[in-house]
């Protein structure tokens, strides 16, 4: 993989390490539901050019993302992955795990607006999540929505994750706003 000299498309604004401390939460818990307050590191690294079964050719960024609590500092959130872009289609894909035993890979386009957006739902063949047995069971990951996009020097996103947990469906959702600090 060569990272030099690649053109990156909607993915090269995102390259550096981004800070935001305007994060908020909305969780679900046993008997209700937990907003949170939290600040966060993004890094975006090039990852370069793969071609696949010499057809298909993908930049890539490899990212993680470390979320914290205000509240308590507490690290709740840690998820390394990649974004990837076919020039040809315009195809955006996102691939991510989280160190709970759940793995997804999402796929869309950029929008007019400029927003990156992929979705992946359980069960489909093309966009999935893999998730162990035990999530399956107790905090089952059904669908999955993020959007990305810059609004002059910040990033913001906003995502949502429908959970099947604690005997119903929950819309788990994330936003925060970053600025990036290199």
């Amino acid at each position: 993989m060569q990272s030099e000299n690649l053109d990156y498309g909607p993915l090269a604004p995102l390259l550096g390490r981004w800070h935001g401390d305007r994060g908020q939460d909305r969780a679900p818990e046993p008997d209700g539901v937990e907003q949170s307050a939290y600040y966060e590191t993004l890094v975006f690294e090039a990852a370069g050019l793969t071609t696949n079964a010499e057809q298909q050719e993908l930049v890539a960024l490899r990212y993680h993302q470390l979320v914290s609590r205000k509240s308590n500092d507490e690290v709740f959130h840690n998820e390394s992955g990649y974004w990837m872009w076919e020039r040809a289609s315009g195809l955006l894909m996102q691939s991510f795990s989280i160190p709970r035993g759940v793995a997804v890979l999402a796929g869309g386009q950029l929008s007019d607006g400029g927003v990156l957006q992929v979705r992946a739902a359980a069960g489909d063949q093309q966009w999935g999540i893999v998730q162990s047995p035990f999530m399956q069971q107790k905090a089952k990951t059904l669908a999955f929505d993020r959007r990305l996009w810059l609004e002059g020097d910040e990033l913001v996103y906003e995502q949502t994750t429908l959970l099947d947990i604690y005997g119903e469906r929950f819309e788990h959702s994330d936003s925060n706003r970053l600025r990036r600090s290199n």
